[in-house]
């Protein structure tokens, strides 16, 4: 059992995603940072709140913390933007240009083609 799960372990996809959450978590850390210390303050001054989370507001007993809920919005937009930019950048750096393969392969199955016709006559 042991060494199945040494196996398990010393897989590639499974290393790859054990630093993929530990970066994810630096960079939301990063984020949240951005959006706490830098946008949600820029966003205030509009509101006339410096502290977004501050924005609560009452129903009854009950309070609704919408600045906490608009935050996290923007936490959100903020790293789906980022790691749509990274996966665009991706690839189009492994984007290859198939075109050329793909004629010469068309090209080659063409001339199997008529072999085969030229051997059936």
């Amino acid at each position: 059992m042991f060494k199945d799960f040494k196996a398990f372990l010393s897989r590639g996809s499974v290393v790859d995603l054990a630093v993929g959450v530990i970066i994810g978590s630096a960079f939301t850390a990063i984020v949240k940072s951005l959006t706490t210390d830098l946008i949600n303050p820029f966003l205030g001054l509009f509101l006339g709140q410096i502290n977004l989370s501050g924005l609560v507001f009452s129903v009854g007993s009950a309070q609704f913390k919408v600045g906490s809920f608009i935050e996290a919005i923007i936490n959100f937009i903020i790293i789906a933007f980022i790691i749509f930019l990274m996966v665009r950048a991706f690839n189009k750096l492994t984007k290859r240009d198939t075109s050329a393969k793909e004629s010469k392969t068309d090209a080659l199955l063409g001339e199997i083609r008529d072999l085969l016709k030229d051997e059936k006559k």
